[in-house]
């Protein structure tokens, strides 16, 4: 099976449209599903029990009675969660379900490879960001739903997005997808894209692309990540690109996370960056999700978090885009983040409470030797 490139090339005629939280990106994907005449195909690392769950075997299962081709792969893992009534239920209804890497005892190893991917390809349209059929991302469902962010795109990129699924498809299921689900590779408006991957076969893919970006970046850096634990390499672009004047900003968890113990770990690194001009806010109201890179007039959304781990075990997929209105869109949206963030201060950083610091100190120990353990 011919292998996928690290970067697809550059497609002129795309239209991209931001969809910040569930309360939106549910009901465009519901909407884009309900539309779907030939083609549902869905790549998830995230799915449980509930009410989006509910919601989306619904829209699936319909689909696939009116004849639509409906292919869910999803990441044995990730999904552990999901309900033996809703699979039936779709599978009834013709939808096909495929497993990413079946957990198996006895293969620590092999187990840790996972498909953190999140594509939703309706027709000629694709989803992208870091969501799962989850009521995590659902306001109303939960206290604090996760802040997430997903881009909507047309246009030549979505060809690249049915080739990715396609590849995938293929290496975990031995049900064949026909041609009459093909795409079309028509122009939708005028923005160049790009589709970036990482995996365990070419782990640097993703984080190549944003090193050579924050390289070249002369105005901004605006990073916005669930997990943050970096390469050695990324965190020094951070800091060389603020010694040059590049303001540069990371969007991290504040209080809020799904695992704190990833936070304290990335908290060693606050210091130094802070030393640099690096300016880090941490996020107030919920948990921040989302996984956003803006250099300059460049943007990366997707899957990947900026963590060692991400970028070494995991299947990942980001959606590039290099136009000046959709940056923009992009800052004043990480802008309205940056407003209900706390901004980390050196000298407070350095009086926090001994507690603090020692549970900084042990989770990063702990990381450590999970570099030297599986790396």
């Amino acid at each position: 099976m011919t292998n996928l490139p690290t970067f697809f090339p550059w497609r002129e005629g795309n239209r991209a449209r931001l969809l910040v939280d569930g309360d939106r990106f549910f009901p465009a994907i519901f909407e884009a599903i309900d539309r779907a005449r030939r083609r549902v195909w869905i790549i998830l690392y995230l799915a449980e029990k509930g009410q989006v769950l509910d919601q989306a075997a619904r829209h699936l299962s319909e689909a696939a009675r009116r004849g639509v081709d409906v292919r869910l792969l999803l990441d044995d893992f990730g999904t552990r969660g999901i309900d033996a009534r809703n699979c039936r239920r779709m599978q009834q209804a013709g939808v096909v379900i495929a497993r990413y890497n079946p957990l198996r005892p006895g293969r620590l190893l092999d187990n840790l490879f996972r498909d953190h991917r999140k594509l939703i390809l309706a027709d000629d349209t694709a989803f992208v960001g870091g969501l799962g059929f989850t009521d995590e991302f659902l306001p109303g469902a939960v206290e604090r739903p996760w802040r997430e962010t997903v881009v909507q795109i047309e246009g030549p990129c979505v060809s690249d997005w049915a080739r990715v699924f396609r590849h995938a498809w293929r290496h975990w299921s031995e049900q064949p997808i026909h041609a009459r689900a093909g795409e079309t590779q028509t122009s939708a408006d005028h923005l160049p894209g790009r589709i970036v991957l990482s995996s365990s076969h070419a782990p640097s893919g993703i984080r190549r692309s944003a090193i050579a970006r924050m390289h070249s970046a002369r105005r901004r850096i605006w990073l916005a990540t669930a997990y943050f634990v970096p390469s050695r390499r990324f965190r020094r672009q951070l800091r060389h690109a603020a010694h040059r004047g590049v303001d540069v900003r990371i969007l991290l968890p504040g209080p809020y996370t799904d695992h704190p113990a990833v936070r304290h770990a990335g908290h060693r690194f606050y210091a130094r960056l802070m030393r640099a001009g690096v300016r880090i806010f941490e996020y107030q109201p919920r948990f921040t999700h989302q996984k956003v890179l803006l250099c300059d007039d460049h943007v990366s959304i997707g899957s990947a978090n900026f963590d060692r781990w991400n970028l070494r075990w995991n299947e990942e997929a980001n959606q590039e885009i290099h136009a000046r209105e959709f940056a923009d869109a992009v800052a004043a949206m990480l802008e309205a983040d940056f407003r209900q963030s706390e901004e980390m201060d050196l000298a407070r950083w350095l009086r926090r409470p001994l507690t603090e610091k020692w549970l900084d100190f042990y989770f990063s120990l702990i990381d450590r030797w999970l570099v030297r353990l599986l790396w």
